[in-house]
């Protein structure tokens, strides 16, 4: 490596593994490193070691001068004290505490919430979490931020608290269409202020690192660490950047979908973001369990050949998964709901399930698709990325059951390199995310759906529905 190139060092926590990359000015990768996380990391885990896994992987990246550093995270809460150190178990996307005291809200107050929120339904997060803390005054009484775990990791390298605005409008507590939090909502929920971090756009510099952390990362003190933002919208914003003409799918445990838009018209059953940078919107959600479905089912059954799957043909010979084993998201919205395996027989090979598993997870993203864009007024292509890319088999599979074009990004760790072209465009590197993602060689294959194959999943999509439908949650 270039000792005296500068790099952009981007860091990805996922629920299963955190990775970390330094890119440098060119778009060349430099150098890579990856910790597993526990399992479970996506309802609660451990704040602390989560600070200590992404110090590791920091401190295992070439060393080099750095311009920037980037962090991106899933979704969750770390209620801090005033030392930033946790105050209880931190959560992750998929944890429920205070979910109950949500719903007993005054109605009026949590429809006027989710109006302003730009949200379809209620789905936890800080709002939840600041409810469920207040059952203990003990320990709502250290508390004095609310942050989201990347915040929280932010927070612990420079000393400094924020947020960005695609984090803010996951709390509930925010006015997105504003770009701002919902102050009145706050003061009638009886919520200390102090407890919502300041906005900061994402490829705006949040702090610097100190000189403690420095020490445990093996980064230059004073490098300076960007806002950044939640996986699924980094990915989205590298793959989309400023094209209006498509659909961006980010696959992993969850399918994060989203559609760019011009003004705040999002579909009443779609989530609204502010786009990662510039002034525009974002139209989306995520599935749920899809790709985590599938990697369940993968698990439970054993090693199956993926030239074994690509053999059962569509609709695997009457075997239908319903993929929602963690509740419904985007666009169902219903978190009681739950998986199923319907018409199994003692024919179904381990292949079938398989493949059953994946018709399913296609399926619950074809709905969020088709609501973005329904296949009546045209069919926008879908720009996809993540962990499911590694299969050729898979790939093909959501391009026949989608009925539309698929372009492939040819890397899978999109979240990652998302973060690292944040840290282009903010180091000034690059002017904007199109010219970020050319520079990072993220192009894009195009896959066709096959016609016979397509049509026949029409029908089995429309069968599928009713399945759903019909399933007890």
């Amino acid at each position: 490596m270039n000792r005296g190139a500068r790099c952009v060092v981007a860091v990805d926590v996922g629920t299963s593994a955190i990775r970390a990359a330094a890119v440098d000015a060119e778009g060349a990768i430099r150098g890579r490193a990856r910790v597993e996380r526990p399992a479970g990391s996506g309802e609660r885990f451990d704040a602390e070691r989560l600070c200590t896994d992404v110090a590791s992987a920091l401190a295992a990246l070439p060393r080099s001068p750095v311009s920037a550093l980037v962090v991106s995270a899933h979704l969750g809460v770390v209620a801090v004290d005033e030392r930033l150190r946790p105050v209880d178990e931190a959560g992750g996307w998929s944890d429920p505490r205070g979910l109950d005291e949500l719903r007993a809200v005054d109605p009026g107050l949590r429809d006027a919430l989710l109006r302003a929120a730009r949200r379809p339904a209620i789905t936890g997060g800080a709002l939840a979490r600041a409810l469920a803390l207040r059952r203990d005054p003990a320990v709502a009484s250290r508390v004095r931020h609310l942050l989201s775990p990347k915040d929280f990791l932010v927070a612990r390298l420079t000393g400094r608290v924020g947020t960005d605005p695609v984090h803010a409008a996951y709390t509930l507590l925010a006015d997105v269409p504003r770009r701002t939090w919902n102050v009145p909502a706050v003061e009638a929920l009886g919520i200390d202020p102090r407890w919502l971090p300041e906005q900061v756009r994402a490829a705006d510099v949040l702090g610097e690192v100190h000189r403690e952390a420095a020490a445990r990362c093996a980064l230059p003190a004073g490098t300076p660490v960007l806002a950044g933002g939640p996986d699924g919208s980094i990915g989205i914003g590298l793959l989309l950047g400023s094209h209006v003409g498509g659909i961006a799918d980010v696959a992993g445990t969850t399918d994060v979908v989203g559609r760019l838009l011009d003004d705040t018209s999002a579909p009443p059953s779609a989530l609204l973001n502010p786009a990662l940078l510039g002034d525009r919107w974002v139209a989306g959600g995520a599935t749920g369990m899809t790709g985590g479905a599938v990697a369940g089912w993968r698990e439970l059954v054993g090693p199956v050949a993926d030239e074994d799957v690509a053999a059962v043909p569509p609709g695997a010979d009457g075997l239908r998964m319903l993929p929602a084993t963690t509740g419904s998201r985007f666009p169902r919205w219903r978190p009681e709901e739950r998986g199923a395996l319907l018409g199994q027989e003692p024919a179904h090979s381990a292949a079938h399930l398989v493949r059953a598993a994946q018709e399913g997870a296609a399926f619950a993203v074809r709905e969020g698709v088709d609501l973005l864009d329904p296949p009546e007024s045209g069919r926008l292509p879908v720009l996809l990325a993540g962990g499911l890319t590694r299969s050729p088999v898979a790939t093909r599979l959501r391009a026949d059951v989608l009925g539309r074009p698929v372009l492939v990004c040819a890397e899978p760790d999109v979240t990652l390199l998302g973060a690292a072209a944040v840290g282009l465009v903010g180091t000034g590197a690059t002017a904007d995310l199109d010219e970020a993602r050319s520079l990072l060689g993220c192009e894009l294959r195009r896959v066709e759906p096959d016609p016979v194959r397509a049509r026949r999943y029409e029908e089995l999509f429309a069968g599928w529905l009713a399945d759903r439908e019909g399933t007890p949650s």
